[in-house]
């Protein structure tokens, strides 16, 4: 059959639908989307556009941006979604919430339209956040169950794309649009919605299979990944230091595109491999189907013994088999006060009603809520220290950088460990949240250049805590419901980022910036924007952001100490013996 398709010149063809229907290409359709779904990081870029344009104070801007942390982090719509539709309709679900979300969003900014309500502008972010969901919930949560074994890594990789796209987002609006910070809104409305729709029928669940390249080709991927997060640092630093013309800015944003593409090269280069080997194994079919009538024809005497000794074991396959059925069949909310030992499948009550899930709760309102606070305050928090709009743009993308970092070491670094020292997942994440207290405590008490070294560390902290607690939700609760789970998992994340960033950081900014205002013999009603500016701006409330990250330091230790036994063990054993099963099973067939 592949002779024929060769002589008649249709093996290309035939190549070239495997590669796009192939996991590998389905992983590079992956990053693209995740490359794309990091929008919401950017909001400190825009936000002093939306201030002065609609005339906002900073309880007000913070209010929008707790809704956006709200948009961004409620998946349970998109998680219940993808339980009962196929992943394209959720990927386009997702590209029209993007959409919609943010153009809304650019034409109050630009006065296209009437000056929205308060409560209508926070709907319009809070839709076009709600839309990376979708993108996590249709890309990640197919490339984890299609790569179950080597999910550390791969999460590691997908989230660290997500990480990055703050500043790659930046190269290309400087590049598509110049320093025009309102058209960056439009561009991460049309752009993820695109890549989206371009891949919407490519992200789909395949049947697990090992490849003998695979821990290669992540490694590899890390390896762009990694020279890509170093290019866009250099291109941060350089237009830093030096005034960049709209043509450097071109080619600038082009070699992050083509390093972006890389990885589609790997992606042909593994399914020739299969291309080639399926191709062997076809051509050897001839010579085993001889052995196996050789076989067939030979009368072999059986005893008695070995009879009985074969229907026992198939007695017991045949219950094993009914034991999954059964497993299978439970309907996703029964069995709440029965749960399953950990690292199988739990129903999704039994997931969100555990001990596990509520702690992880907990240090989720700690470390991410801190995080997403200190991250849509930056731009207040450099105007507060006099830097200027192009330099707040740098702290920005270097958040976006080493939150890739964040993610990829605690995708790979930690699925080392853990393999070869059984070190538990959330010990790592108790180290990251209290590297995150540093960071507040560095914006608290602000010296000549803390505030870069702050951005490093609370871009790093914070990519380490998002992707370890997708990681670990997929490891104690299992695989099935996992899409309606780890969405439901980061639920703590905006109820954090609302109390921190609205009650206590907005507040305390506005009451400081208000004593500046009366020092001045103005009042509220004289300014149109409310500012504060001074080193005290900040101090108390990320003093109270430091305490907090702390305190969720410490409540994840107690899962470290409830999980030690478990990490001990090996917690990928059954999807090896699956992918074992799937490997005979080819084997049969070819």
């Amino acid at each position: 059959m592949a002779n024929a398709a060769n002589g008649s010149g249709f093996a290309p063809c035939l190549f070239f639908l495997q590669v796009i229907k192939g996991r590998w290409f389905m992983m590079f359709a992956s990053f693209l989307i995740m490359a794309g779904a990091g929008a919401t990081y950017l909001f400190s870029v825009y936000s002093k556009d939306i201030k002065s344009t609609l005339g906002y104070d900073q309880s007000t801007l913070n209010l929008l941006s707790s809704c956006k942390d709200l948009g961004a982090n409620v998946g349970i719509f998109s998680g219940l979604l993808a339980e009962v539709t196929p992943t394209w309709f959720v990927l386009l679900v997702g590209a029209v919430l993007n959409f919609a979300g943010y153009f809304m969003v650019w034409l109050a900014v630009c006065r296209k339209i009437p000056k929205p309500k308060v409560w209508q502008m926070c709907a319009y972010i809070c839709i076009g956040a709600n839309s990376q969901n979708f993108a996590n919930t249709g890309s990640l949560v197919t490339c984890v169950k299609n790569f179950p074994e080597s999910r550390g890594m791969m999460m590691g990789l997908m989230k660290g794309f997500v990480g990055l796209s703050g500043a790659l987002f930046t190269q290309l609006y400087f590049a598509i649009y110049g320093d025009d910070s309102k058209s960056l809104i439009l561009l991460i409305g049309w752009l993820p919605a695109a890549i989206s729709l371009v891949f919407v029928y490519t992200i789909r669940e395949m049947k697990i299979s090992s490849h003998p390249h695979e821990l290669k080709v992540f490694y590899e991927c890390l390896f762009i990944s990694i020279a890509m997060a170093l290019v866009l640092m250099g291109l941060t630093i350089a237009q830093k230091q030096v005034q960049f013309s709209h043509l450097w800015y071109v080619i600038s944003a082009t070699v992050v595109c083509v390093l972006m593409f890389l990885p589609l090269i790997l992606a042909v280069r593994e399914e020739f491999y299969t291309w080639r080997t399926n191709k062997n194994q076809q051509n050897s079919v001839p010579s085993n189907i001889v052995v196996v009538e050789e076989l067939k024809s030979q009368e072999l005497p059986v005893s008695n013994s070995e009879i009985e000794q074969v229907e026992c074991t198939q007695k017991t396959d045949l219950e094993e088999k009914l034991e999954i059925k059964e497993k299978e069949n439970v309907s996703c909310c029964a069995n709440i006060c029965n749960p399953p030992n950990r690292g199988e499948d739990y129903s999704i009550l039994q997931g969100l009603l555990n001990v596990d899930m509520l702690i992880l709760f907990l240090a989720t309102f700690c470390g991410l809520g801190c995080s997403l606070t200190a991250m849509d305050n930056l731009g207040q928090i450099g105007e507060s220290l006099g830097y200027p709009q192009h330099t707040i743009s740098t702290f920005v993308s270097l958040v976006s950088i080493w939150n890739y970092y964040g993610r990829v070491f605690s995708g790979f670094v930690s699925e080392i460990i853990l393999l070869k020292y059984k070190v538990p997942r959330p010990l790592i994440m108790a180290l990251s949240l209290l590297l995150s207290a540093v960071s507040d405590l560095l914006i608290a008490f602000p010296a000549p250049g803390s505030v870069y070294i702050a951005s490093l560390i609370m871009g790093f902290s914070y990519g380490a805590q998002l992707t370890l607690i997708f990681i670990i939700i997929s490891e104690l609760f299992g695989l099935k419901y996992y899409s309606t789970l780890f969405n439901c998992g980061q639920l703590a994340s905006p109820l954090g980022s609302y109390i921190l960033n609205v009650k206590v950081v907005g507040n305390l900014y506005d009451k400081e910036a208000l004593k500046q205002l009366a020092s001045k013999g103005m009042t509220r009603s004289m300014v149109k924007e409310l500012t504060c500016i001074g080193k005290q701006c900040y101090r108390l409330s990320f003093s109270i952001l430091a305490a907090t990250n702390t305190l969720g330091a410490l409540v994840t230790l107690i899962l470290v100490w409830r999980t030690r036994k478990f990490y001990k063990g090996n917690i990928y054993k059954r999807f090896r013996d699956e992918m074992e099963a799937s490997a005979k099973e080819m084997t049969l067939q070819h």
